[in-house]
């Protein structure tokens, strides 16, 4: 999954310089499996944060050579996206100081409580001699309101700044909760403008996402357990 990301922009003439945040507590680890292949793609490897992911970020940051006029900062996690993506993100960036790809929100959303309620009654009988394992283990959040999806797209990766910019970002003294680099430029009261992201530039958080990357890049689906191990 890394190494095809980071092919990405291997590809990409207009890139200079690669580099790649590593888990910090497995850093000799990461250089060893995976070092070889990202240094013949030319990537740099650093130590990543441990808490929050501005910490990464700005680690990264750090490493980014002072002649590169832009930085763009991709998830590992999303190895399906496109040249033609990037292509309309760097195209914008030469307009733009912060540009970021983005999905028109289409389903209805809504928001929920953070409680936790039964959705079906238990089975009195089941869980007297069962306990815990024979209850219904479904359950259910209350809904607190609909908020309406005009206007309202998914941000993906990768989010495009003019250096000057981005390190002005985070050369912030708070940069605690900002759950992506667009967040952070917001606050300065920068503009940030938005191009249309992709579908098929998903982010892998479950087993079933792998499932849907490996189907888009066509790559062949292992049986088993190990189809969720290895990419």
């Amino acid at each position: 999954m890394l190494l095809r990301t980071v092919e990405l922009f291997a590809k990409r003439a207009e890139v200079a310089s690669i580099v790649v945040a590593a888990p910090p507590d497995a850093l000799d680890e990461f250089r060893m499996r995976y070092g070889a292949q990202l240094s013949f793609h030319g990537a740099r490897i650093v130590e990543g944060g441990r808490a929050e992911r501005w910490e990464t970020v700005k680690l990264a940051l750090a490493a980014v050579p002072d002649d590169c006029t832009h930085v763009a900062i991709h998830d590992a996690a999303r190895p399906a996206a496109s040249q033609d993506l990037l292509d309309r993100v760097f195209a914008a960036a030469e307009v733009h100081d912060a540009v970021i790809p983005g999905l028109s929100v289409t389903s209805t959303l809504k928001r929920v409580s953070d409680e936790l309620i039964a959705a079906a009654q238990d089975d009195v009988l089941a869980s007297a001699i069962l306990g815990e394992v024979g209850r219904d283990a479904v359950s259910a959040r209350r809904v607190i309101e609909t908020i309406p999806r005009k206007g309202l797209v998914a941000v993906q990766t990768p989010q495009v700044f003019a250096t000057a910019l981005i390190r002005r970002a985070y050369g912030a003294s708070d940069l605690g909760g900002a759950t992506d680099d667009a967040q952070i430029v917001e606050r300065l009261g920068e503009p940030v403008v938005v191009v249309e992201g992709e579908s098929r530039n998903v982010k892998l958080t479950t087993p079933d996402d792998l499932t849907l990357v490996r189907l888009i890049l066509g790559a062949r689906e292992p049986e088993g357990r190990a189809a969720h191990k290895r990419f």
